[in-house]
């Protein structure tokens, strides 16, 4: 990923979380190697990442209605700071505007997949534990559906905030 697609790619948004429920999440190696095998979830541990899962995707919602009503703004104030420490506001802002003019309005948005990852330090992600939102959505602009991604970074108060937005 260039970097002018990661730092458009970050950025966050207040999801309500705790840091008991991420406990419980299997987090994906950093590698591109086959993941090991999961752990089996206990019947509590499977029901928090349900809520979890329902949380987050509320949460990517909020974020995608401000981009698509130009409030992009918006989306960066509430940022992790991670997203803020790669990208300032107005690169943040041109940036997303400038990829969401040229594919036109949405017209259908599907949620394809809730997923976990978690990165170690020096790598091109900066450390800590994530959560993706993907989309399929179709643009009005676009003759297939693009691959819209929110993703959420757990920060240090054990509060999820969106750490990115982009589009492919």
């Amino acid at each position: 990923m260039s970097r002018s697609a990661l730092l458009a790619s970050l950025l966050v948004f207040t999801a309500a979380a705790g840091a008991q429920q991420q406990a419980a999440q299997p987090a994906r190696p950093v590698a591109a190697r086959p993941a090991p095998q999961q752990q089996k979830l206990t019947p509590e541990q499977q029901a928090q990442v349900t809520r979890q899962d329902a949380e987050i995707t509320k949460a990517a919602a909020k974020v995608v209605q401000l981009v698509d009503t130009s409030k992009t703004g918006e989306v960066w104030d509430g940022a992790s700071k991670v997203a803020k420490n790669l990208v300032n506001r107005q690169t943040f802002v041109s940036q997303i505007s400038a990829d969401r003019k040229k594919l036109g309005a949405p017209a259908e948005r599907k949620r394809v997949a809730v997923t976990r990852s978690a990165y170690t330090a020096g790598g091109q992600v900066p450390a800590g534990n994530y959560i993706n939102v993907v989309y399929a959505t179709k643009f009005a602009n676009a003759p297939q559906p693009v691959r819209e991604l929110v993703s959420f970074h757990l920060d240090d108060d054990k509060t999820w905030r969106v750490s990115g937005y982009s589009l492919r």
